[in-house]
C-alpha cells in the first residue's frame, strides 16, 4: 500500500517520493544486474541508467506488474540495447577480467560463487538473461518475453539450450577434475 502511494506521488512529480522509491529497490536491482552482466562496474552503470530511465518514464508505469519487475524490464532492455551496440568490442579480454572481479567480489562479500554460476557466466547474455529471470527470479515465460521484447517461444528455446550448455560445462568440469585427481 505504501509503495503504491509513493508511486502515485512520484508520478505527480514528488521528487522525494521518487528518491525513496528508487532507494528502496536499489539493492534488488544491483543484485540482478551483477548476475545479469557478470560485471560489477557495468552493473553500476546500468543501475544509474535504469534509475534515470525510471525517473523519465515513471508516468508510464501502469501498476500491472510490481514496480521491481518494471525496473528489471527497463534494466534488461537497456542492457540488451547496450549489448547490441557494443557486440564484439574487446569482448573476451574484458569479460575474463570482469568475471574474475565478480567472482572475487562475491566471495569477499561471502556470497556464493558456485560451479553453476561459473558455467552460467560463460553463456552469452542472450541465454544467461532468460535463465536468470526464470530460475533465479521466478518470472514466467511470457513475462520474460515481454522484458526482453522477444517471442515466448524464443525465451523457452534460449532457456532450454542455455541450460544444456550449462549442464555440458558442469559435466566437462567434473570429468576434468576427476582426471586431475587421478594424475596426482
Amino acid at each position: 500500500m505504501e509503495e503504491r502511494k509513493q508511486i502515485e506521488r512520484a508520478q505527480r512529480g514528488d521528487s522525494q517520493a521518487m528518491a525513496q522509491l528508487l532507494q528502496a529497490h536499489y539493492s534488488f536491482l544491483m543484485k540482478y544486474l551483477v548476475k545479469m552482466t557478470m560485471n560489477p562496474a557495468m552493473a553500476e552503470d546500468l543501475a544509474q541508467e535504469t534509475m534515470l530511465r525510471c525517473i523519465e518514464k515513471i508516468h508510464l508505469y501502469n501498476g500491472k506488474s510490481k514496480f521491481s519487475s518494471w525496473m528489471i524490464t527497463l534494466a534488461t532492455r537497456i542492457y540488451i540495447d547496450q549489448m547490441r551496440r557494443t557486440r564484439v568490442e574487446k569482448h573476451w579480454k574484458d569479460q575474463e577480467q570482469a568475471l574474475r572481479r565478480t567472482e572475487w567480489q562475491l566471495k569477499a562479500r561471502r556470497e556464493e560463487w558456485t560451479d553453476a554460476m561459473q558455467a552460467l557466466s560463460r553463456l552469452g547474455y542472450e541465454w544467461r538473461l532468460p535463465i536468470l529471470l526464470k530460475h533465479f527470479y521466478g518470472y514466467a515465460y511470457d513475462e520474460i518475453a515481454d522484458m526482453m521484447d522477444i517471442p515466448p517461444g524464443t525465451v523457452k528455446s534460449r532457456i532450454h539450450h542455455g541450460l544444456q550448455q550449462v549442464r555440458k560445462e558442469l559435466t566437462t568440469d567434473e570429468v576434468e577434475q576427476g582426471r586431475a585427481g587421478k594424475v596426482r
